[in-house]
């Protein structure tokens, strides 16, 4: 199989023997796929630049089996960099994607959404919502999608004045009220997240929610960046208190 001038992103990148890396890339047409990128540590390599996290690239491959070989790549646009919070969460957007689409599985929309939201991480506009925004729209194209307007019954409607437990696979329990055993979430912060219209009142419950139905989706698996925006976080209060 030989591909040519495909659209992708770089997602994640580790070392194989001397000289070479393994890297994992968001591709449009033929989703995530991992390929061999021969020689690009060596310091004279023009496509180790090329291959920096959250640029938009172009790309080629060429191989059979499940370790195809780099062939070509270079930059589709102006190279973008991400500073700060914003980068961690790039990189934490990044670590979703490797570890929740499957290999060679097209998401093209999802690609787009992607593209999107790195737009959003490099402007000055306030990220949360969108972030929220891009893990919703990464489980519905998983097989996910989240029932934010009806209650698990799947006929009576979401109420707003009430608290509901969301139970992943199952959906919205109504519960009497808020307990410090379980996650709950107010009717309206689902309706909000549902019309895709959050307001700083429902950030954090929404935030809330979507880790916790990730974090069921992940299973075994860890997302490494949430403890690096811990880090930075407290150093930042460290700082600001210096």
């Amino acid at each position: 199989m030989r591909v040519s001038r495909e659209a992708a992103y770089t997602l994640h990148s580790r070392p194989y023997r001397e000289s070479s890396l393994l890297i994992d890339a968001f591709t449009r047409e033929y989703g995530r796929v991992t390929v061999l990128a021969k020689g690009i540590r060596k310091l004279k390599s023009r496509q180790r630049s090329a291959m920096l996290p959250f640029s938009l690239l172009s790309i080629g491959w060429s191989g059979k089996g499940e370790l195809p070989v780099l062939t070509q790549a270079e930059h589709d646009g102006p190279v973008t960099v991400l500073r700060g919070q914003r980068r961690l969460c790039g990189f934490y957007v990044n670590e979703l994607l490797v570890k929740l689409l499957h290999k060679h599985d097209p998401h093209a929309e999802l690609f787009d959404a992607y593209h999107g939201l790195l737009d959003i991480l490099v402007g000055g506009v306030d990220m949360e919502m969108h972030l929220r925004l891009f893990e919703k729209r990464l489980l519905q194209e998983l097989g996910y999608a989240l029932e934010l307007e009806h209650e698990s019954d799947g006929s009576t409607r979401i109420d707003p004045q009430a608290i509901y437990q969301y139970v992943p696979m199952y959906g919205a329990v109504r519960v009497g009220r808020t307990t410090s055993n379980i996650l709950t979430v107010q009717g309206a912060t689902l309706l909000a997240l549902a019309r895709e219209k959050l307001d700083r009142t429902d950030l954090d419950e929404s935030k809330q929610l979507m880790r916790s139905v990730i974090s069921h989706y992940l299973g075994q698996h860890r997302i490494n960046a949430r403890s690096l925006f811990r880090t930075y976080t407290d150093s930042q209060v460290h700082h600001e208190a210096d």
